[in-house]
């Protein structure tokens, strides 16, 4: 556990600087950008890179970790094979990508910019290829590297943004600006910093893209096969998963209709932004986790350290909900006031946060069991549930529909997999601890809502009492229920 909490602590402390960083182009993008419309460009095309991030990675980052921790096989030859697959698959991609542009661009309703679709091919695909080399530092416990690396990109991506969106509209007049700047380009200026920025990270993660070891153990035809009958099932998991992730932003500008439409997705994608907090702490902690659970697998404590950090990470979690809530008064001044009107959505996104996160603690049991196929089942079931209630329910309900389809989503597969789980692995999870944790977590919040007609200052006073509140309680539940059981 200790060693869980100093690395989820390196990867969360880049993780959270990262994202916070990347979080306030938010603010940058709302009060700079001409139109909500754009703002909605924006939330829409990351979406669809999501998703084909996932496609493109195909699960063999999983698969990576899960080759290189088995006895008896070659750490290095598991890595030189993923990349080689990955490395192949990423490149025909961009090329393709590349020449159908225009179409691709006039499908999705962005006839006049097809440079958008190519910027954004290219970015995906080094993306996926550099997931690897990610992953390899984590598998060696390099997680400085690997934070320096995350937190390069970030700055260099936001000083790009600041470069192209604040300071070339001011420079304007300067012959050297003058010559390429296009102030009328707007918000194509955001694609171009990211490809830049990606650039330079790729090749800073050039040493660990060549590192290996003798010629023959470079790559492995007989591994890949068994690496992709291991993976592929993935591949539909985490398809499933990030359309359940993404869906409501890549399906509303069909769906919702009406000139106001990309408007409208842009308000919902700036809200969405400001719970960004949750997810923060949730990839931090699984970026530490994966590995941890691969490698603790040959231990005898491995099953009660499964559902130590279970429990932990639901404490932690409802601390941040709270606390989000109790500061979103503060916190919406993160986004232009015209964008305020979709910060009722907040709330539905931290608890869908929550629930994928203890989905993905819960994951492991069909993971470790080599039971992948179990994954793509809970993520199909899932995608159905995100898919009818937004076709059913968007059209009239608009962006507060997408929000409460994924938070449905996610109740449903967590329990699913959960009922499932117990079945084919039985992990000892606290469940009266957590219960108790979410029951206070609960009504903290009902009585932080019942205090709506107080002044803001006030609300928030009171709010901070019940943060420390619920520390008080569950350190104290925890404890005590720790004392009890020895």
């Amino acid at each position: 556990m200790r060693l869980l909490a100093k690395e989820t602590a390196i990867y969360g402390l880049s993780s959270i600087i990262g994202k916070f960083l990347n979080w306030l182009l938010v603010p940058l993008y709302t009060y700079v950008l001409a139109q909500q419309a754009d703002y909605g460009i924006v939330t829409n095309l990351y979406a669809w890179t999501a998703l084909l991030l996932v496609i493109l990675t195909y699960g063999m980052e999983t698969g990576f970790f899960r080759f290189a921790n088995e006895q008896g096989m070659n750490p290095t030859t598991v890595y030189r094979t993923t990349m080689a697959s990955i490395g192949t698959t990423s490149l025909l991609f961009a090329a393709l990508c590349w020449v159908f542009r225009g179409q691709i661009a006039t499908w999705l309703g962005y006839a006049d910019h097809k440079e958008f679709v190519g910027l954004l091919a290219i970015v995906v695909a080094m993306d996926a290829f550099a997931s690897i080399p990610f992953a390899y530092l984590r598998y060696q416990k390099k997680a400085i590297r690997f934070a320096a690396l995350k937190l390069l990109f970030v700055f260099l991506n936001i000083l790009l943004n600041i470069f192209f969106l604040v300071v070339c509209p001011m420079l304007q007049g300067n012959g050297w600006i003058d010559a390429w700047y296009d102030p009328n380009y707007g918000v194509g200026y955001v694609f171009v910093a990211n490809i830049l920025a990606t650039g330079i990270q790729t090749l800073c993660l050039l040493p660990t893209i060549l590192a290996g070891g003798k010629a023959e153990q470079n790559f492995s035809g007989a591994l890949l096969r068994r690496m992709l009958r291991y993976s592929l099932p993935l591949l539909v998991l985490g398809v499933c998963g990030i359309m359940n992730q993404t869906l409501d932003r890549i399906l509303f500008p069909f769906l919702y209709g009406g000139e106001d439409a990309q408007a409208q997705l842009g308000i919902y994608g700036a809200c969405f932004k400001v719970a960004m907090v949750m997810m923060m702490f949730t990839q931090a902690f699984r970026y530490a986790y994966e590995p941890f659970v691969f490698a603790k697998q040959k231990e005898k404590d491995s099953l009660a350290a499964y559902a130590d950090a279970m429990k932990y990470y639901i404490y932690f979690s409802y601390l941040i909900l709270l606390g989000m809530v109790v500061y979103l008064d503060l916190l919406k001044y993160l986004i232009a006031p015209s964008y305020w009107e979709g910060l009722r959505v907040v709330p539905i996104v931290l608890w869908t946060y929550i629930f994928q996160g203890i989905y993905f603690n819960l994951s492991f049991w069909y993971k470790l069991t080599d039971k992948t196929q179990w994954g793509a089942w809970f993520s199909l079931i899932g995608l159905v549930i995100t898919f009818v209630l937004q076709v059913v329910l968007v059209p009239k309900y608009g962006y507060m529909a997408s929000a409460a389809s994924s938070l449905v989503c996610y109740f449903v597969i967590m329990l699913l997999s959960y009922f499932v789980g117990k079945r084919h692995l039985t992990i000892p999870y606290d469940l009266k601890r957590i219960a108790i944790a979410t029951t206070v977590c609960l009504l903290l919040l009902a009585g932080y809502y019942l205090l709506g007609g107080m002044g803001t200052w006030a609300r928030m006073g009171i709010g901070t009492g019940l943060i420390v509140a619920y520390l008080g309680i569950v350190g104290l539940m925890d404890r005590f229920m720790a004392s009890r059981a020895h």
